[in-house]
C-alpha cells in the first residue's frame, strides 16, 4: 500500500523514522527551490540595472563626444571662444599642459586655428606655447629635422609678431634639447629663418637663381654670437633641404607659410639708417617679409 503526503508519495513500507526524514527532505527541497527562484530574480535585477547603467553611460559618452566635436568646430572658428567653451563643459582643465596637450593631439583641429592661438601675446597663450614645445621631443636632432617636426604640428600665424614668438619658443626648446650647437638661442632662431628661406629658393618653381651651399654658407656667418657656425653643419642643413623639402600641412592659406614658401618676389635687401645690414627677403603683395633680427622689423609694407 502506498500513502500521500502534502509533498507527494510516501511508501507504505517505511518506518514512522524514515517517513519523517523523507518529509524533511522533501522540505529542504522546497526550501532550497525557493532559494533559487529569489537569486533568480535577484540576478535579473541586477542585470537590468547594469544594462541600464551601461545605456546611461553611453548616452553620457555620446553627449561627452557630441560637446568635443562642437568645442572643436568653435575652435576652428575663434579659438579662445573654442577653448572656454570646452573648459566650461568640463572637457579640458583651465591648465596650459592640458590645452598644450589638446593642441598637440590635433584632433580634428585646424592647424592655422591652432598656430593663431600659440601665437597670442597673452602670458597664459604663452604658457600654453611652451607647454605644446615641451611635447615635441628634439634632441639629437639637427635643425632641419626639428623644424619639419615643429612646422608640421600647426600651420604658421598670419601675423608677424606671432610667428617671432613661435620661432622664438622654437629655438629655446631646440637648444635645451640640444645643449652645445649653438652659442646662444638668438643664433638658432636666425639660422632656422634662413633655413625657411633656403627651402623657398631652392623650391619654389619662380626662383630662377637657386642659391649654391656655398652662398648659403656665406650667408650665415658671422651668427654664432659673432663666430661662424661648423661648415660641415650647414652643409648638412642645406642638402637636407636639398633633397626634401618641408611638408606644410593644408588649411587655408592665409598665414605667413604661403608667404614663406611661395612668394611673389625674393632676395637680399640692404637697409640704410643708423647702421647697414643686408639680409633675405620675401614679398607678397604689399607686404616685405624678413626675419626679425634683434630690433630690426620684420614686415615694412611698401607700395608697387
Amino acid at each position: 500500500m502506498v500513502l500521500k503526503s502534502e509533498d507527494g508519495v510516501v511508501p507504505d513500507d517505511l518506518s514512522p523514522e524514515e517517513r519523517q526524514e523523507l518529509e524533511s527532505i522533501r522540505r529542504r527541497k522546497q526550501e532550497l527551490l525557493h532559494d533559487i527562484q529569489r537569486l533568480k530574480d535577484e540576478i535579473a535585477e541586477v542585470t537590468i540595472e547594469i544594462e541600464s547603467l551601461g545605456q546611461t553611460e553611453e548616452r553620457k559618452s555620446m553627449q561627452r563626444n557630441k560637446q568635443m566635436a562642437m568645442g572643436r568646430k568653435k575652435f576652428n572658428m575663434d579659438p579662445k571662444k573654442g577653448i572656454r567653451f570646452l573648459i566650461d563643459s568640463s572637457l579640458l582643465k583651465n591648465t596650459s599642459d592640458d590645452i598644450a596637450q589638446f593642441l598637440y593631439k590635433g584632433e580634428g583641429l585646424n592647424k592655422t586655428a591652432i598656430g593663431d592661438y600659440l601665437g597670442e601675446r597673452d602670458d597664459f597663450n604663452i604658457e600654453v606655447l611652451h607647454a605644446f614645445l615641451d611635447l615635441h621631443e628634439f634632441t639629437d636632432l639637427n635643425l632641419v629635422q626639428a623644424l619639419r617636426q615643429f612646422l608640421w604640428s600647426f600651420r604658421l600665424p598670419g601675423e608677424a609678431q606671432k610667428i617671432d614668438r613661435m620661432m622664438e619658443a622654437f629655438a629655446q626648446r631646440y637648444c635645451r634639447c640640444n645643449p652645445g650647437v649653438f652659442q646662444s638661442t638668438d643664433t638658432c632662431y636666425v639660422l632656422s629663418f634662413a633655413v625657411i628661406m633656403l627651402n623657398t629658393s631652392l623650391h619654389n618653381p619662380n626662383v630662377k637663381d637657386k642659391p649654391t651651399v656655398q652662398r648659403f654658407t656665406a650667408m650665415n656667418r658671422g651668427i654664432n654670437d659673432g663666430g661662424d657656425l661648423p661648415e660641415e653643419l650647414l652643409r648638412n642643413l642645406y642638402d637636407s633641404i636639398k633633397n626634401e623639402p618641408f611638408k606644410i600641412p593644408e588649411d587655408d592659406g592665409n598665414d605667413l607659410t604661403h608667404t614663406f614658401f611661395n612668394p611673389d618676389r625674393e632676395g637680399w635687401l640692404l637697409k640704410l639708417g643708423t647702421f647697414v645690414f643686408m639680409t633675405y627677403f620675401t614679398q607678397c603683395g604689399s607686404a616685405l617679409h624678413c626675419p626679425p633680427l634683434e630690433d630690426r622689423p620684420c614686415i615694412t609694407t611698401i607700395k608697387t
